[in-house]
C-alpha cells in the first residue's frame, strides 16, 4: 500500500505556505519520506536544458512506445544526427559523404510537401562541417623523439656511470 495519511483542512488565518511547510515537516518527522525510490540519487535530467515535454518522453520511454514524427520534424532530426555522425566520422571523405547525402534529402524536402510544421532546415555548409571534423580529428604527428634513443646517447650514459664507480651492468 502507499502512504496512508490524511491531512486536515487548512485552518483559517494560517498562510497556505506555512500550513504546507508544517505538513511536510510533520510527515518527515513521522518518517514517511524514508526509503523512497531514488533517495540519494541525482534527479533525472539534472544539468540538461528544460524540456516542457519531458514527462511525455519519459512515459514513452517507460512504456517502450514510439510515435512517428511528422515529415519535417523527422528530417530535422535526421539532419542533426547526420551532422553529429559527420563530425565523429573516421575519415574526412566519410564526413563529406554523410553531409552531402543529408543535404540532398534536405533539398528534396524543400521541393516536396511534407507533413508537419514548415521545414526551416537549410542545407549544411559542407566545408564548415568538414572544418569541424578536422578540428575534432587533428592529424597524428610523428613523434619528434624516436622510440629508441640513439646509440651515442647510451654510450654517454655508460661513460657517466663508469665515472661514478663503474657500470652497473658489468658486475
Amino acid at each position: 500500500m502507499g502512504v496512508g495519511f490524511v491531512t486536515e483542512r487548512k485552518p483559517l488565518g494560517v498562510g497556505f505556505e506555512t500550513w504546507v511547510d508544517r505538513q511536510i515537516r510533520e510527515a518527515a518527522e513521522r518518517g514517511e519520506f524514508d526509503d523512497l525510490p531514488g533517495a540519494g540519487k541525482p534527479l533525472p535530467g539534472e544539468g540538461r536544458p528544460y524540456d516542457e515535454m519531458w514527462w511525455i518522453k519519459q512515459k514513452l520511454e517507460a512504456e517502450n512506445l514510439s510515435f512517428p514524427l511528422p515529415g519535417t520534424l523527422a528530417l530535422r532530426k535526421e539532419a542533426e544526427e547526420a551532422r553529429a555522425a559527420a563530425v565523429a566520422a573516421r575519415t574526412e571523405a566519410e564526413a563529406r559523404r554523410i553531409i552531402e547525402e543529408v543535404n540532398g534529402r534536405i533539398e528534396e524536402g524543400h521541393r516536396k510537401v511534407l507533413s508537419g510544421p514548415p521545414l526551416y532546415q537549410p542545407p549544411f555548409d559542407v566545408e564548415g562541417v568538414v572544418a569541424e571534423w578536422r578540428a575534432a580529428h587533428p592529424a597524428e604527428e610523428t613523434p619528434a623523439v624516436p622510440a629508441e634513443p640513439p646509440r651515442r646517447r647510451r654510450s654517454l650514459v655508460r661513460w657517466l656511470r663508469r665515472g661514478r664507480g663503474g657500470d652497473p651492468g658489468s658486475a
